[in-house]
C-alpha cells in the first residue's frame, strides 16, 4: 500500500510568506538608503564642483586686477555684504589693454552670479560702468555660477608681502582685515593697499564654508 505524499499546511505557507515579506521589506529599506545616500553624495559633489568653478573664475579676475596706478587713484575693488565689484584688465592678442568692471553677487534666491561690463580704454566711461555695477544698473546679462549659496564673505590681506605670516620690507607684519570700510582707491605704492583677498562661500544646509585666498594683481 503506497503512502500518501504530505504537503504544506496553510500555517506553514503563511509563515513562509511572512518571512519572505519581512526579508523583502528589509532589502527594500537597505536599497532605498543606498540610493538616497548616493543622491546626497552626487548633489554634494555637484555643489563642490560648481563652487570650484566659481573660485577659478574669481582667481582669474583677481590675478588680472587693474593696478591703482593704471586707474589714476580710482578704486579697483569693492567688497560689500554678499557682493564683490572689481576692475580687471582685458588683454587680447595684438590689441591694447582694456578695462572691464566685473561684479559677483548673491541674489535673494541664493544664486551666485557674475556680470561683466563692456571693456573700455576711456576712464570717464569706466567711471560710469563702475557706478552702474554698484547700483545694479548695468544692462549686461548676469551669468549664474552656483545656486543654493547662503552667504558670501570677504577679507583683505593688508601689508606684508601678500602672504599670511610674512613681514614687509619696512618690518610691518601683514594681516587679514574685514573687507568692510577698506578703500582700494589708493596710490599704487601705498602700504595699505590690499595684496590679497579671502573669499568664503557658504552653501545652504552646510555649517562650514568653502574658503579660497587670491593674490590681487598677480599678472
Amino acid at each position: 500500500m503506497m503512502k500518501r505524499a504530505r504537503g504544506f499546511t496553510l500555517i506553514e505557507l503563511l509563515l513562509a510568506i511572512s518571512i519572505l515579506a519581512i526579508i523583502a521589506v528589509l532589502g527594500w529599506r537597505g536599497l532605498d538608503s543606498i540610493i538616497r545616500s548616493r543622491e546626497t553624495l552626487s548633489n554634494g559633489m555637484e555643489q563642490a564642483r560648481g563652487l570650484q568653478l566659481a573660485f577659478a573664475q574669481m582667481q582669474s579676475d583677481c590675478e588680472n586686477l587693474a593696478g591703482n596706478g593704471l586707474l589714476l587713484g580710482r578704486a579697483n575693488l569693492q567688497a560689500e555684504d554678499r557682493r564683490i565689484t572689481l576692475v580687471r584688465m582685458v588683454m587680447t592678442e595684438n590689441q591694447p589693454t582694456r578695462l572691464q568692471v566685473v561684479s559677483y553677487r548673491v541674489a535673494a534666491d541664493g544664486v551666485l552670479t557674475r556680470r561683466e561690463s563692456l571693456s573700455t580704454r576711456d576712464l570717464a566711461q569706466l567711471d560710469k560702468l563702475w557706478q552702474a555695477a554698484l547700483s545694479d544698473a548695468d544692462a549686461a546679462p548676469a551669468v549664474a555660477l552656483q545656486s543654493g549659496v547662503q552667504n558670501l564673505a570677504m577679507r583683505f590681506w593688508i601689508g606684508g608681502s601678500g602672504a599670511p605670516g610674512t613681514t614687509s620690507a619696512a618690518g610691518n607684519a601683514g594681516g587679514w582685515r574685514a573687507a568692510t570700510g577698506i578703500s582700494t582707491a589708493l596710490p599704487a605704492a601705498s602700504p595699505n593697499a590690499p595684496t590679497g583677498m579671502e573669499v568664503s562661500l557658504l552653501q545652504q544646509g552646510q555649517e562650514i564654508p568653502m574658503v579660497k585666498s587670491f593674490l590681487l594683481g598677480a599678472l
